[in-house]
């Protein structure tokens, strides 16, 4: 642990003791923690982020999650393989609808 000194105006002062104490037990580094964590999460930087694709041949006819073109059965799309991390497109949580995506979009998402 490292200490680092910060002056805050009163405003902020006063957030801080009451975010502190009501979620905190009036810990001030975990609330500044909490809030720096929050930020990251909900400015898209950390979540869940796509590292790469399983390729899944169809047994019936599905849509492209990107681009909406219907594919019919036998042809392969591909399912992302999401881990923790960070990155400008992550999401904040695992999505709960199925997600293939055709080959024409993965290569456009990696340009």
């Amino acid at each position: 642990m490292r200490r680092i000194n910060f002056t805050f105006d009163e405003a902020t002062i006063e957030l801080l003791e009451q975010l502190a104490e009501k979620y905190y037990s009036g810990n001030k580094s975990l609330t500044v923690r909490s809030a720096l964590e929050s930020l990251a999460a909900h400015t898209g930087h950390a979540g869940w982020v796509i590292t790469g694709y399983t390729p899944i041949v169809l047994d019936q006819q599905v849509s492209c999650h990107t681009c909406g073109h219907v594919y019919p059965s036998g042809n392969t799309l591909y399912r992302p393989v999401f881990e923790r991390g960070r990155g400008p497109s992550a999401l904040l949580k695992l999505p709960s609808e199925s997600w293939l995506d055709c080959a024409t979009c993965i290569e456009r998402s990696a340009n």
